[in-house]
């Protein structure tokens, strides 16, 4: 009994042998040396490693770190794949915002009128005052023409060239308020093309990214800005 209990004790107090990996790692190096690990083999980081079982099956293959060209090419493609997912998501978006607001062509087409009305008017104004202001140039002409003294030549000179710097900037103004005109009625035309398929039953966003915003969004602010024509 002795002998036994002195074996048992001495058999409690050896060292437990170590785990078995869970995995093991196998690879040959670029110098033809086999490599074997309990982890990922940092010398194969550039080529596949089979990943074995405890048993000796194969698990699976882990492939080989990617280089830094590699990795910003995989970035890149899923940023261009997050940017065209966010357009279609936009492009359904927009569909449903313009079905929900016209309900059919004439509903688009006041909706355009009211747009172009602001920049209309302010045509209106900028051509008033181009008549006024050919109508005060004539009578310094002719004002021009009489005897008068050194000093009132120098007066009526400088209120030509005032004039003339005026009209110049009424003409610009009327050229900037055509290409508004030009710019809201090709956001309506677009739209109005796109309406007509979403009304003929197509589904939203399947025709891509709409070129232009909505037109209380694109087009009024802008014939807001262009309701102030410089003097």
């Amino acid at each position: 009994m002795v002998v036994l209990q002195v074996w048992a004790l001495a058999a409690w107090a050896q060292p437990a042998p170590p785990p078995s990996p869970a995995e093991i790692y196998v690879c040959t190096d670029d110098q033809g040396r086999r490599i074997t690990a309990d982890r990922s083999i940092r010398e194969c980081i550039d080529r596949p490693q089979r990943v074995l079982n405890p048993d000796g099956s194969l698990r699976g293959i882990k492939p080989p770190s990617p280089t830094p060209e590699e990795r910003a090419a995989r970035e890149a493609r899923e940023r261009k794949q997050a940017e065209e997912a966010a357009a279609r998501a936009e492009a359904v978006r927009r569909d449903r915002f313009l079905l929900a607001r016209y309900r059919n062509e004439e509903a688009h087409r006041e909706a355009r009128e009211s747009a172009l009305d602001p920049v209309r008017l302010t045509m209106d104004l900028t051509e008033s005052r181009l008549s006024q202001l050919r109508r005060e140039r004539r009578a310094l002409e002719e004002e021009e023409r009489a005897p008068k003294s050194r000093e009132q030549v120098a007066a009526v000179k400088q209120q030509l060239d005032a004039n003339e710097s005026a009209t110049a900037a009424q003409r610009e103004n009327t050229q900037s308020q055509k290409l508004e005109l030009e710019r809201i009625n090709r956001i309506f035309d677009i739209e109005l093309d796109r309406l007509k398929r979403l009304w003929a039953g197509q589904a939203p966003g399947s025709m891509g990214p709409i070129e232009n915003s909505s037109s209380e969004g694109a087009a009024r602010p802008s014939a807001d800005r262009s309701a102030a024509p410089r003097k």
